[in-house]
């Protein structure tokens, strides 16, 4: 049995993750699985997915709610605090320096550099957990059958991912009325149960409902609202140009509650407001960003967060303190909302862990999730490999690199930080003599 990781371990481990939770949602679950599931045995399986159906549901990173949501069922609301803001914390001083010498020197070239190797590496992380979290949450024919599904939709028709998870709801929920033997765990599943106590938190361990009163989430609700203020209130008092800074506040506020889906499916809409609508940066520079946000740790929604900068050095007639403010009022009321959510809506989460029912549905949710991985595995091994489309030749490089990758971790069992930090050396020193 383990016992429970004392606060300066999960901190640590948090502050960790913010520095290695490279490739985008899918990678940053894949870590997060391998180190608290398999590594740590802190959260098992059941408990991990569990969490993981919530946070897909929700507008903005899940990755990141993700890794809230397991801080806060560890040490309440200061672990949730704590873990989702060391998992923003390190890019967002990253994507700092990276923007400040971006506009000081233009192009950073050695910082694809850096990065080359890391990427293969990545996808091949990626892959692992998919096998892995496929394995534990596609417990029956009928739960493959909804996976299969859902990559369907959403990888050949472009359905949109909010609409399969609603229609992943709607149809387990209306499947468990007519088939109910479908939904019957296979003896894998039964086998597993068996292993849950080996867990900290586990499918038998109480639910965590601590702050689930009216008191409580009037206060949280009431907290964030305040906090959301407070920056109007300070560029109102100390700047005069409080148009500008509340016009962006307030952008990215809408930005925050529309990013179903991830990082993807919002950019368009950023990119399109921010560049032809406010002017705060070009078309080329919308371009770069993604290139620097790509290349960083962290969520990908952090893109967000260069524009912010862009936004307030042009403003400022560039003037590196306004990009500063735009790059931090940017992350501020992107990430905020994903706090109220969690800290709000976990312990009820929680309360549903007993309900058998509100399970089996889930589980179907868990299943129409493992097809969208499927889907993001994919996008990014293709991005990867294919630089330049699947018309032109694949990069070798990263062919050969994700093949070592996954041999490497998973027949030699090679620890998934030491790896990172070889990939990146390898592509660094490819590109550097190649």
């Amino acid at each position: 049995m383990i016992t429970k990781p004392t606060f300066k371990e999960a901190f640590q481990f948090w502050l960790k993750l913010g520095f290695i939770s490279f490739g985008g949602p899918a990678g940053q679950i894949a870590i997060m699985h391998e180190f608290l599931v398999e590594k740590k045995k802190w959260i098992s399986d059941s408990r991990f997915l569990h969490a993981l159906n919530y946070c897909m549901i929700l507008p903005g990173p899940e990755a990141q709610q993700l890794a809230t949501y397991i801080g806060w069922l560890m040490h309440g609301v200061r672990g949730g605090l704590t873990a989702g803001i060391l998992f923003v914390l390190p890019s967002l001083f990253i994507l700092l320096g990276l923007s400040t010498a971006y506009v000081l020197f233009g192009k950073l070239a050695w910082v694809a550099s850096l990065f080359y190797g890391l990427k293969p590496a990545v996808v091949a992380i990626v892959i692992l957990a998919l096998i892995k979290i496929g394995k534990k949450s596609l417990i029956s024919p009928f739960h493959y059958g909804v996976a299969a599904a859902s990559f369907i939709c959403i990888f050949f028709f472009n359905i949109s991912f909010p609409l399969i998870i609603v229609g992943a709801l709607l149809f387990g929920f209306i499947g468990q009325k007519i088939f109910p033997n479908f939904f019957n765990p296979s003896k894998a599943s039964a086998h597993a149960d068996a292993h849950e106590s080996e867990y900290y938190l586990n499918k038998f361990s109480a639910p965590v409902t601590n702050g689930l009163n009216s008191t409580s989430v009037a206060i949280k609700i009431g907290t964030g609202l305040v906090l959301w203020l407070i920056p109007f209130a300070l560029f109102y008092f100390f700047r005069n140009d409080f148009s500008f800074w509340s016009a962006l506040n307030i952008f990215f506020t809408k930005a925050a509650f529309v990013t179903f889906g991830g990082a993807y499916a919002v950019l368009p809409y950023v990119a399109q407001e921010s560049v032809e609508k406010f002017h705060w940066l070009t078309q080329y520079e919308m371009i770069d960003g993604l290139a620097l946000g790509e290349t960083t740790p962290g969520p990908l929604i952090m893109i967000l967060v260069f524009v912010g900068f862009m936004a307030g050095y042009h403003h400022g007639n560039g003037s590196l303190l306004d990009g500063t403010f735009g790059l931090l009022s940017t992350a501020f009321y992107t990430f905020l909302p994903c706090f109220i959510f969690i800290l709000v809506g976990a312990p009820m989460v929680e309360k549903t862990k007993e309900n058998e029912n509100l399970k089996s549905i889930l589980s179907i949710v868990t299943a129409a999730v493992v097809g969208v991985v499927l889907n993001l595995t994919i996008y990014f091994g293709k991005a990867v490999v294919f630089p330049l489309g699947l018309q032109a030749i694949p990069d070798w490089f990263s062919v050969v690199w994700l093949l070592i990758s996954f041999i490497a971790l998973y027949r030699f069992k090679i620890n998934m930080i030491t790896w990172i930090g070889v990939s990146a050396a390898a592509g660094f020193l490819y590109q550097l003599f190649h």
